[in-house]
């Protein structure tokens, strides 16, 4: 990309044991491509961290305590018990780091993790279809958008939604041509087979067939 775009921007994408693979590689795959931008992956402690299906591992290059002062936090979610397995250590780190962050940000359920921190108390947030409840008990103000600014708070609506936070960050740090090259390098043009993307628009069985198999949304410490 051209120099005329380079924003100097450190990037933590925290991961956590059962965290969900496109939450954190959708945005990553985006935000990486920003000239300027240095994006790593954090864990507790470093190494493998392995995805929600177990199949899949990403290597966290550093310890949330070796993070420094990020100007942007992700937060990916997870399904089921997503605050509990992120844990008191990952809460404590977001609750930090947020206080010197640009912007704090989260994926899917990772909105949970952001509201568990305390962060969302009475904010305009979104999360997956099936936690906007849970967000609500965790003390935010739901809103069923694919991606919700409040202030430096920024959360994205179910897995696929964060790739359309990160080009929208593009759009707000870079400007709208080096989002809109970003989005066009890696081919971005979803045209889904089904308009199942959505409860609204998917057939009743579908709905009921995810709302079955999914586990139950949890979440401690609220």
């Amino acid at each position: 990309m051209n120099d005329q775009y380079e924003i100097k921007t450190e990037i933590a994408i925290v991961l956590y044991e059962g965290f969900t693979a496109l939450d954190a590689i959708g945005p990553y795959e985006v935000l990486s491509r920003m000239p300027g931008a240095r994006v790593t992956f954090m864990a507790v402690k470093p190494g493998p961290v392995r995805t929600d299906n177990g199949m899949l591992e990403l290597v966290a290059e550093r310890a949330l305590e070796q993070a420094g002062e990020p100007d942007i936090i992700l937060v990916p979610g997870g399904p089921g018990d997503v605050v509990a397995r992120a844990g008191e250590p990952v809460l404590e780190w977001v609750r930090e780091a947020d206080r010197t962050s640009t912007w704090t940000t989260s994926v899917c359920t990772g909105s949970l993790i952001l509201a568990a921190a305390g962060l969302l108390d009475g904010r305009r947030a979104t999360s997956h279809w099936l936690a906007m409840e849970e967000l609500r008990r965790l003390g935010a103000e739901p809103v069923s958008e694919r991606v919700v600014f409040d202030g430096k708070l920024v959360t994205a609506a179910g897995v696929s939604a964060g790739i359309d936070m990160a080009l929208t960050f593009v759009a707000r740090i870079a400007g709208d041509t080096l989002a809109q090259a970003i989005q066009l390098g890696i081919e971005y043009d979803p045209q889904p087979p089904f308009d199942a993307g959505s409860p609204r628009t998917a057939p009743a069985q579908v709905v009921e067939l995810v709302r079955a198999a999914s586990p139950r949304v949890q979440a401690q410490g609220a």
